[in-house]
């Protein structure tokens, strides 16, 4: 028995999606910019979908900008307002941003940027009066990410745009989380960039775009063809983006729907864990990404007990999850969004993650539960007659 709960990381693609981009791989491969009848049978794939992405957020199609994904968009969101001043700047993030904001942010900062990032409460969330209270007269851009991926938080991002707005700051959010399991309407939400990911909303790896409200300026990243509206310029990888617009439109007809059942079975898995010795429920449990379930281990040590050893022992059992803290060269480091949110170094090297999805189902949630008790039983246990 084998059980997928790693949603997050990202979510297979649907058949629907494979089947169209069997169909422009095998006959439809030509070139977007060529304006031969093969060129313009690839833009017109091209630009459909474009008009489902923009769907799905409820933009108009010539704001989507096609990339290669969630960290692209990301990445020319930030960099792209950076390179519009001579001078450096001030900008401001959160402290529990996804590595693809926080670390073009550093490289900001090693070039003069002045950077706020904002602390977070003990869920994961920002306070809108601390925004409010960073903002300086030269600050250019506020990025605060929408649903985070690691403690599945919602942040309050109106209320956080509508500051930004209010100086005039440009906003932008990484909605790569919350596209197609949360509704999102960018009329109705104060931002100016938005970033997503086909991957994680049953789409191929390989395609993202970034939203961009008209009459935001932006220099592009990379110089070529001038393709994407001279924002991402390189022949574009019209399958994966084919895939991604397919992906994108079921995903807004079915979100509601989806959105009820995944809720269904998180709470269902939070309860049959919640006494559980030992495993303490992490980030928001109101404002809270639809299919996200994450904990922390009161015990872990990083040595024998750590999230890591609970992905592994999960794994064995046939079950995928997913850890916060970061092994690099050997070393086990400690979730910094768990850091953040004010956990101890030991706590942040025992973060999990469960995340589910269309494949999911309760007799899963059940397996799961029950197993995930008997390993942490286990190792528990033996790490007690060992000291």
């Amino acid at each position: 028995m084998q059980i997928y709960l790693d949603y997050s990381a990202t979510t297979p693609p649907r058949p629907e999606a494979i089947a169209v981009m069997q169909s422009v791989l095998t006959q439809q491969w030509g070139n977007p910019s060529s304006l031969h009848e093969w060129g313009n049978r690839a833009a017109l794939i091209l630009e459909t979908a474009r008009m489902q992405v923009a769907g799905l957020i409820n933009a108009v199609p010539e704001s989507i900008i096609f990339t290669s994904g969630g960290t692209e968009a990301d990445n020319l969101a930030i960099m792209g307002v950076a390179r519009c001043y001579a001078v450096p700047q001030h900008i401001i993030i959160s402290s529990v941003e996804h590595s693809a904001i926080s670390e073009p942010v550093g490289m900001l900062e090693s070039w003069g940027w002045d950077v706020t990032r904002l602390g977070v409460d003990a869920q994961g969330r920002v306070n809108p009066e601390d925004l409010k209270a960073a903002l300086r007269h030269n600050t250019v851009l506020v990025s605060m990410i929408y649903g985070q991926s690691e403690v599945g938080t919602v942040q309050p991002i109106v209320e956080l745009g509508k500051i930004a707005k209010l100086h005039d700051a440009l906003f932008h959010t990484d909605a790569v989380q919350i596209a197609g399991r949360l509704a999102i309407d960018v009329n109705n939400l104060p931002v100016d960039l938005l970033s997503i990911s086909s991957h994680k909303l049953y789409g191929p790896l390989g395609a993202g775009a970034l939203y961009v409200r008209p009459g935001v300026e932006l220099i592009p990243l990379l110089g070529g063809g001038g393709q994407e509206k001279k924002l991402r310029s390189g022949t574009q990888a019209t399958p994966a983006i084919a895939g991604f617009g397919v992906a994108a439109e079921l995903a807004g007809k079915e979100l509601e729907g989806e959105k009820i059942r995944l809720i269904k079975l998180r709470d269902r898995l939070f309860s049959l864990l919640e006494n559980v010795p030992g495993l303490i429920p992490t980030g928001d449990m109101i404002n809270r990404l639809p299919h996200h379930l994450s904990f922390c281990l009161e015990y872990a040590d990083g040595e024998k007990i750590s999230g890591k050893t609970l992905v592994r022992q999960l794994n064995l059992a046939g079950i995928g999850i997913s850890a916060g803290a970061a092994c690099n060269s050997g070393k086990l480091n400690p979730s910094p969004i768990l850091l953040a949110m004010g956990y101890s170094q030991k706590a942040a090297l025992g973060g999990i993650r469960l995340t589910l999805g269309k494949q999911t189902t309760e007799a899963d949630i059940d397996w799961t539960a029950m197993v995930l008790k008997q390993v942490l039983q286990r190792l528990v246990n033996v790490e007690l007659v060992r000291s």
